[in-house]
């Protein structure tokens, strides 16, 4: 190309996890050139973004690089780079090696994390591997002081957050030695450090940060340094991934930097972190850099289109080949300050990007009458059907059937020579057989069905794979409060460009923007990102004036120490500017708001722009609650003005098609022109259909639609309207519908779920996630059922119908019910249902219900789960049925004299207290409300777009693929156990603590897949309150039949049509009217789980039990369910220290449990050797041990304390719980398995759980 002399090149790097793309600005001219290589490729070259530079540098100065020598750093400005390095290491395992330091009492306590099951169905309960291979626990402890009277002992300090702690156990410096010293010989050398408070006292971490790295070790991660932000367990997992990474990376950034000539300052380079900021070598680290490829990606839509193509906040649209980033942008970036990635948790700020596992690799599957994409992937290798390698069909070789993807223009890289085209006769031959699958199974359901083309179940596996992807768009923007309609669609990356019109029609957008460098623009970003260097604190006070002037001083201090970073790294005083941000909550909460100063100076008023942010994201605002501080932040910028979109000139003359394709749309096969995007110009229009090829991306116009190229060479294109209403045959499923409607009714529960969640105030609802939303047709039929907790699944439909036969027609327009009684289909009372009737005119078309476990409904004692009641009347507030709103008005007083006013024919003589947090108790109703009414709003949109009758429809279709999901599975387990026992009738049984009987005879018919649960002889109502609704244990087989079950199918009352469940009457699993039953729902729901499970042979038994907690006093309540082990399978292990079957609830922080309740947490952690032995050994159960700080009433309510977990198939049993409490004078006394008792200051109680059983003999 000639030789270029005295100008230097601009090189912008996206190290991705497949290709590396390279955007490199060429001196002397208005040139860039843009590559993209393989990012391993062993046989050619050592490392991608060298070998891009090389090439890039040859090419333009005429100079030959060999790849032996050092790259010349005379001719490069600067280069900006993101890398997966340490995404792939955190994926594939393959960090350094790393022990952990915690304080003793807590070894377990990142592996136990918050106790919930990433996927309550299933069984074999997968949870992230931990990153450490060692533990070792330092011998210190701080307490969180809640008073200031012994502010004068010398023990006694003030923290960095302004709280008062004791240093109540000094560090054991020298015990920590031979400890690190064990570590050193097992090869470790690297270290994650989290202690209990240290975001407020960091000095003990600091202690042994110093020591370790005197004995030699190389890299310590402390959390109080890296997120100073209370919560132990997010800021121990954000320091394990620190130590994991941070090795990684400083050994592939040093041999990065090495392949240039000269010393490291010689070349200018940064790199990309997860906050969207650059940041120099020496400060990239491993918890930071996680997202550094979509971090550019959002970086480059963002700082190109919003201002300059449109005004419209944008969502951004990153779709590739395994999953889709999903991200928004309304002008300023949206950061959250945690995040799970790869199944481990990062606390630290970086841009809110949601990721979904639908790309271009998605897996193609007809199943029970239904088309599924995803979630798994075909990968890179085999890779889709048209790779030629063997592959599973995948919606890449949709979209090659569909003509979307042209063979003509994707690289010829396929074949045992690696020179052929992609296989499009492979794939239309793959296509065939499964539309023989496909038209087989239409016939059988209708003999008169027309036969599907391979084009239209192509599309019809895309436009499933479209909606896939829509949902988190829905929910990343609804969730905000933000309407989806009224965003633009910024789409990149390799696949999305092809999918954007359908994605953008079926959200209600109207326009989409494709950057001119679309398929790198993750590459393009880093030149446009800036510099940032972050600097928090803690600081924990009620937001007053004098605590504002202690924050602002706190600010400023952050404020010089980000600035003078940022010039030590070359930055002029004119190019930095700060951002400044207190993190506020309401008291009782844990939804901390960043709030960012709008203007200096401390007359800015932080807590009325928190109430405003507040307001619009959940929807309403606390009345006469305190705000609290809890940290303080800076985010400091250095402004650097890289890369600038440049505008063109005006191009006269019509656009040149390059040649001409068929592609099939909804309408047909249809004459499409192609073009290439150098060749147009500013002005220039194009009317869909239309393919505009943009290096490696393909963009597709569609009818309807219309194309132009703006001032800066993007494509802008605007979304034609669609018919209101698709007319779809509504007497046979449509096997392409079905999948979108099964996805569209779950979505709605879903957004019910969020809406419920952030409008919520309780912490049940709120943070334990004690919940369920649900839509019903017309009749009462579940129809989709958010799965939150298990034993909410399947039992509210009982609960609709009794209400709407109780309500007959005395039902209309604007009533909302609400009812928690057993008899009425409920499940205890602290479980509130409100149900909503929809109208059509004055037609009842379906319902809406949510239902939330309130913490205090009354009753004898606080909490609502008295150990020792004996009838329902003593558990607090029973509805049967009640009009919360009628025809829109709000009955509040009447409602507050049912909550306040326990009443009993049987308790005349005593007065049994009504609920003790009434506002709490009417704040989560009107949330459940207001999430019912989301779920009205979004069916209505539902059937605007298909039409009532169509809806209507599909709300059947959808529960009768359900049943034939569940008919099938019950074939394949009838013959099944006829092979291994010779029938397929199977009686089972187990005993509660006080020798109750669950009996079960499990029936299958192996020919019709029908299923009978017949629990005769099961004893009678007990004088306790673990008698279990009938509606419990419904929700246990309807959990248990979709354990069983290896596909996502979607909850409904399709799952219990080919089953008969029969529990005779008087029994205590359905007990009568007047029967305690608060301990149903959380104990007996454990037990019946078991007995099903145990009768299909899936598992053993796990610790068959929630272990609930309750203490309090009459100024607070405190409620939580305690994990334990879950059984041992055929193929599998039992999962230790997790929540279990009917139960997903999380556990409070151990920081956040000390900072807002009377109590010191001395011990979490598992309960060793608890699980029982076997060829697979169950998981171990918790220990957990809490003193109290001040007199409380402590009430527990567990079983498994006398029958023990069984093993299955000559597996052992796992251990059986224990509670005992720990007097003042060191009596330690056994409470037995329910109990209520006052605890005085400085007593201990001691919970044992269970653990789970284990699996075939260990002989």
């Amino acid at each position: 190309m000639g030789c270029i002399q005295e100008q230097k090149f601009k090189f912008c790097i996206d190290r991705g996890g497949t290709f590396t793309d390279i955007y490199a600005e060429v001196p002397g001219g208005s040139d860039s050139c843009v590559l993209k290589l393989l990012s391993v490729d062993p046989t050619n070259y050592d490392d991608a973004p060298i070998e891009g530079i090389r090439r890039i540098l040859e090419e333009y100065t005429g100079n030959i690089i060999p790849r032996s020598s050092k790259i010349p750093t005379d001719k490069i400005e600067w280069i900006r780079m993101g890398t997966t390095v340490a995404t792939n290491a955190l994926l594939e395992r393959k960090g350094e090696r790393i022990a952990l330091c915690v304080s003793q009492g807590f070894k377990d306590l990142l592996q136990i994390g918050n106790q919930a099951r990433p996927n309550i169905f299933d069984l074999k309960v997968l949870k992230p591997s931990n990153l450490y291979e060692e533990v070792i626990e330092a011998d210190e402890r701080i307490e969180l002081l809640l008073n200031q009277e012994l502010k004068s002992s010398p023990s006694v300090v003030e923290g960095i957050s302004g709280e008062l702690v004791r240093v109540s156990k000094p560090l054991d410096i020298e015990a920590l030695v031979p400890l690190l010293k064990g570590l050193l010989a097992k090869g470790i050398n690297c270290l994650a450090v989290v202690l209990l408070h240290s975001y407020t006292y960091p000095h003990h971490e600091i202690m042994i940060e110093k020591l370790a790295l005197k004995m030699g070790f190389r890299h310590v991660s402390l959390s109080s340094s890296l997120t100073p932000m209370i919560r132990m367990v997010p800021r121990g997992l954000t320091a394990s991934v620190d130590a994991y990474l941070t090795p990684v990376i400083k050994e592939y950034l040093s041999g990065f930097i090495s392949k240039f000539e000269g010393s490291a300052g010689k070349v200018n380079v940064l790199f990309m972190q997860s906050d969207g900021g650059l940041a120099p070598e020496k400060s990239f680290s491993g918890h930071k850099a996680v997202l550094s490829g979509p971090a550019g990606g959002v970086v480059g839509y963002s700082q190109t289109l919003y201002g300059l193509e449109t005004m419209k906040p944008l969502i951004g649209f990153d779709m590739g080949g395994t999953s889709t980033d999903v991200s928004r942008y309304d002008g300023s970036y949206a950061h959250v300050l945690e995040t799970q990635i790869a199944g481990a948790i990062v606390q630290a700020p970086q841009l809110d990007i949601n990721t979904v596992a639908a790309g271009g690799g998605s897996k193609l599957k007809f199943q029970f009458g239904s088309f599924r994409v995803g979630p798994e992937s075909v990968g890179a290798h085999p890779g889709p059907v048209c790779y030629r390698k063997g592959g599973d069909l995948a919606i890449t070789d949709a979209n090659l059937i569909l003509g979307t993807v042209i063979p003509d223009y994707f690289p010829f890289i396929f074949g045992p020579d690696e020179n052929q085209p992609l296989d499009v006769e492979a794939t239309r031959k793959a296509f065939e057989k499964l539309s023989f699958e496909i038209n087989s199974y239409k016939k059988m359901q209708d003999s008169y069905a027309r036969d599907m083309t391979v084009e239209e179940i192509a599309l019809g596996f895309v436009n499933v794979a479209n909606e896939t992807m829509c949902r988190p768009i829905r929910q990343l923007t609804e969730m905000k409060g933000h309407e989806t309609r009224n965003h633009a669609l910024a789409c990149f990356g390799g696949a999305g460009p092809q999918h954007a019109c359908a994605i953008a029609r079926s959200l209600g957008m109207s326009e989409v923007l494709i950057h001119r460098y679309c398929g790198i623009l993750s590459a393009y970003g880093m030149g446009l990102a800036d510099v940032v260097e972050e600097a928090q604190e803690p600081y924990s006070s009620v937001y007053t004036s004098d605590s504002l002037i202690e924050a602002c001083r706190r600010e400023l201090l952050l404020k010089r120490k980000v600035e003078q970073r940022l010039r030590e790294q070359g930055f002029k005083d004119e190019n930095i500017t700060t951002e400044s941000y207190l993190n506020l909550r309401y008291d009782g909460t844990d939804t901390a708001i960043m709030v960012k100063r709008q203007v200096e100076g401390e007359e800015f008023n932080f807590a009325t722009e928190f109430v405003k942010l507040f307001q619009r994201e959940y929807g309403f605002k606390l009345q006469n609650k305190k705000i609290l501080i809890s940290d303080v932040r800076v985010r400091g910028i250095g402004v650097t003005n890289i890369l600038r979109s440049l505008e063109l000139e005006p191009l006269s003359g019509n656009p040149v098609k390059e040649g001409q394709y068929k592609i099939y749309f909804g309408t047909g096969w249809e004459e499409t022109p192609l073009f290439k995007l150098e060749k147009l110009g500013y002005g220039h229009v194009l009317y869909g259909p239309a393919i505009i090829m943009n290096g490696n991306s393909t963009v597709i116009v569609e009818p309807k639609c219309k194309a132009s190229i703006t001032k800066y060479g993007n494509i802008k294109i605007e979304i034609g309207s669609s018919p209101n209403t698709v007319k779809i045959a509504e007497k046979v499923a449509d096997v392409v519908q079905l999948s979108i409607f099964n996805h569209r009714f779950m979505g709605i529960a879903e957004q019910m779920g969020r809406t419920l969640q952030r409008t919520s105030i309780s912490t049940n609802i709120k943070e334990r996630l004690d919940f369920s939303c649900a839509l019903f047709s017309p009749d009462g039929g579940l129809v989709a059922n958010a799965p939150h907790v298990p034993v909410h699944l399947g039992a509210m439909s009982s609960t609709v119908r009794w209400q709407l036969q109780y309500w007959g027609d005395d039902l209309h327009e604007g009533d909302v019910l609400v009812t928690n009684h057993p008899c009425a289909g409920g499940s205890h009372l602290p479980d509130i249902t409100v149900i909503t009737p929809v109208f059509d005119d004055i037609k009842l078309v379906f319902f809406v219900a949510s239902r939330g476990h309130h913490a205090e409904i009354g009753g004898i004692t606080p909490g609502s789960m008295p150990p020792f009641s004996k009838a329902i009347w003593e558990e607090g507030a029973a509805i049967k049925a009640f009009k919360l709103l009628e025809r829109g008005v709000f009955q509040e007083e009447r409602i507050i004299n049912l909550l306040q006013s326990p009443t009993s024919d049987e308790n005349s003589g005593y007065q049994v207290p009504g609920t003790r947090r009434l506002q709490d108790n009417l704040s989560d109703l009107r949330a459940q409300v207001a999430a019912n009414q989301r779920g009205i709003v979004l069916i209505k949109e539902l059937i605007e777009q298909y039409g009532f009758k169509t809806v209507q429809s599909y709300m059947i279709h959808v529960q009768r693929n359900a049943e034939e999901a569940v008919r099938e599975m019950l074939k394949s387990m009838a013959t099944k156990l006829e092979q291994e026992t010779g029938s397929s009738v199977i009686e089972e049984e187990d005993y509660m603590d006080d020798g109750s009987v669950i009996h079960l005879k499990l029936s299958i018919d192996a020919k019709t897949g029908e299923a009978t649960f017949d629990f005769g002889g099961t004893s009678s109502e007990v004088y306790g309150n673990w008698n279990a609704p009938e509606a419990v244990t419904s929700a246990a087989v309807i959990y248990c039949l979709r354990s069983l079950l290896d596909v996502d199918i979607p909850l409904n009352q399709g799952c219990l049509a080919p089953v008969k469940i029969f529990i005779p009457k008087g029994s205590f699993l359905s007990p009568s009217e007047k029967a305690a039953i608060v301990g149903g729902n959380v104990l007996t729901s454990q037990r019946v789980t078991d007995v099903i499970l145990t009768a299909f042979q899936a598992c053993a038994c796990s610790q068959g039990c929630m272990n609930n907690l309750t203490f309090g006093d009459n100024s607070f309540g405190y409620y939580e369910t305690i994990g334990g082990g879950s059984g041992a399978g055929p193929t599998w292990n039992g999962t230790s220290g997790v929540q279990c079957h009917m139960t997903n609830t999380r556990m409070t922080d151990p920081e956040i449990f000390e900072q807002r309740y009377p109590v010191f947490l001395h011990r979490f952690s598992l309960r060793e050797s608890s699980g029982g032995v076997g060829y697979h050994r169950g998981g171990d159960g918790l220990v957990r041990e809490i003193e109290f700080r001040c007199p409380v009433v402590v009430s527990i309510l567990s079983e498994r304390r006398v029958h023990a977990p069984r093993g299955l198939k000559g597996g052992e049993n796992g251990s059986r719980g224990a509670n005992y409490l720990i007097r003042k004078d060191k009596r330690r006394v056994y409470l037995g398995g329910k109990n209520t008792v006052n605890v005085d200051a400085g007593e201990i109680l001691q919970i044992y759980t269970p653990g789970g059983g284990g699996w075939g003999s260990s002989f």
